[in-house]
């Protein structure tokens, strides 16, 4: 049944159901993804679950404490779906390789961590990243230097991409035409002073952001050799 307000306007009825910590975490991911973080508002929560203020911070302090659950969230299903039964290389790739998807499909995630690197969810990507380093056999003292070197290039890569996204929509235009377009220009600079731009710019337009990621990784682990 709508209600109706004392000027005559109408408003949803409030849920009548249990409102949890985890249902606002969703609730707020799910704002968050189709908008990003300009989108998540607790009026935009309060009206989305059809409840109040005083019931949203029942659960959270305010809206930071909001964002740093939902990037928590996201964070914490990398990690219970990382494998761990497996080769340390290939745990390591896969834990690297989620961290990358998880930001590819939740924009702002990489924000949230730039802003909070203390949050318990990454202190537990560092720390499954060093006992991983620790089981390929790399001494101690160049684990930290390597944990930090790994996780922000996933940090860095992903966060690209997202920008790269967000760049895309705000010009209008798909990825495919934006690479085309920055291809054209690496394409037409002078040869003479840029070789290897100008003949990279026949990959630039094809490439996968993704598989070139994976490298990036491969190209850590077979470093991290040589700290043995």
């Amino acid at each position: 049944m709508v209600k109706r307000t004392v000027k005559g306007s109408t408003r949803a009825p409030r849920r009548t159901d249990g409102l949890s910590r985890e249902l606002i975490i969703r609730t707020a991911i799910e704002i968050l993804d189709a908008g990003g973080e300009k989108a998540l508002t607790l009026r935009a929560l309060t009206v989305r679950l059809s409840t109040g203020y005083g019931a949203i911070y029942h659960h959270v302090e305010d809206r930071s404490d909001l964002l740093a659950a939902a990037t928590d969230e996201v964070i914490t299903g990398v990690l219970s779906g990382a494998v761990t039964d497996t080769d340390p290389r290939t745990a390591l790739r896969r834990l690297a390789l989620g961290l990358f998807d998880a930001i590819d499909a939740h924009p702002w995630v990489g924000a949230g961590l730039s802003r909070q690197p203390w949050r318990p969810a990454l202190l537990d990507f560092y720390e499954s990243t060093g006992r991983l380093l620790g089981a390929l056999d790399v001494p101690e003292k160049a684990r930290f230097d390597a944990a930090g070197t790994l996780v922000n290039y996933v940090l860095g890569v992903a966060a690209q991409n997202a920008a790269n996204a967000r760049l895309g929509v705000d010009m209008d235009t798909d990825r495919e035409t934006f690479l085309a377009s920055a291809a054209a220009q690496w394409a037409g600079v002078d040869p003479g002073r840029y070789p290897f731009v100008h003949a990279a710019a026949a990959h630039l337009g094809e490439h996968d952001d993704r598989a070139q990621f994976l490298v990036g990784v491969d190209i850590f682990l077979a470093g991290i050799s040589a700290l043995r």
